[in-house]
């Protein structure tokens, strides 16, 4: 298992990646994407029990769902860099015929993704749908997911979180990034979203807060808090508070960089800040 070090070099180059790869295309969404490098390199680097290759099964082993999936950048550079499919890869992201698409999708056998996530809201259903059947086959392995503040504002998700607390779905672990920002602004001012924690609490999780969602230290104790919640009737929410655009300062504090590339020069700056740690691609 990686040492603190290595994993803070790995997120400094999983920065990297995500800015590189969003710059070539001048598409793509580095902003999420920054807020929860470290939630995803510590997820697939420390927390989740994983089997070696991959199968859309996924028996005995953890399973992740990532249902904000405009934020594949990090999704596929921490896949490549957790030896999933060649990091070279990351070079094709966004291109006609790549499997590296915008969001990401199955039909293109890429392995690490189980599900076609980009259309906002439903995620959380899939993820309980997992748990059930993990419960089913009896497999005691756990299901985490990782949702959009944002995407919150979309009633589906109530449903499912709903029935996720009246049917113990107890082996679910869902995290909120909980920055604030969507593509049109403030979520307060967009629709606002109120105590997210409480709205869990109030529908029968047990909920988790975590204020520095960009402290890897922070994340890797409460997701491992979060495991030990785990099989006692109740699904885990983390609600988890990041800043968008982490690591990058001008990309910091707005929402501005939710969809939008860097150009050359602010590409470098944001570069200079994040120094090659692991190796580009």
């Amino acid at each position: 298992m990686p040492n603190t070090q290595e994993l803070q070099d790995l997120v400094v180059q999983v920065r990297r990646d995500i800015l590189r790869m969003v710059h070539k295309v001048n598409s793509g969404h580095p902003g999420g994407s920054l807020g929860c490098t470290e939630f995803l390199v510590a997820l697939y680097n420390d927390i989740m029990n994983l089997n070696d290759g991959f199968d859309m099964d996924g028996i005995g082993e953890d399973l992740f769902f990532l249902s904000n999936g405009h934020i594949s950048p990090v999704f596929y550079s921490v896949l490549a860099r957790r030896g999933y499919f060649p990091v070279e890869e990351l070079n094709t992201f966004r291109l006609i015929d790549s499997r590296l698409q915008g969001h990401p999708t199955t039909h293109e056998g890429l392995p690490g993704v189980r599900v076609a996530s980009g259309s906002l809201g439903q995620g959380m259903s899939v993820a309980i749908g997992a748990a059930l059947a993990k419960k089913l086959n009896g497999d005691d392995h756990l299901v985490f997911s990782l949702h959009g503040d944002g995407e919150l504002q979309e009633g589906q998700n109530w449903e499912a979180i709903m029935y996720a607390a009246g049917n113990k779905v107890d082996n679910l672990i869902a995290t909120v990034d909980r920055n604030g920002k969507q593509i049109d602004g403030e979520t307060e001012d967009v629709l606002p979203l109120g105590d997210v924690a409480e709205k869990f609490r109030v529908f029968g999780w047990d909920v988790i807060e975590l204020e520095n969602g960009n402290d890897l230290d922070a994340v890797i104790a409460t997701l491992n808090q979060a495991k030990s919640r785990t099989g006692k009737g109740k699904p885990v929410c983390i609600v988890m508070t990041t800043e968008m655009g982490n690591g990058v300062d001008f990309m910091m504090h707005t929402h501005a960089w939710h969809g939008k590339a860097p150009n050359d020069e602010q590409l470098a700056n944001a570069l200079e800040q994040n120094p090659e740690t692991l190796g580009d691609y």
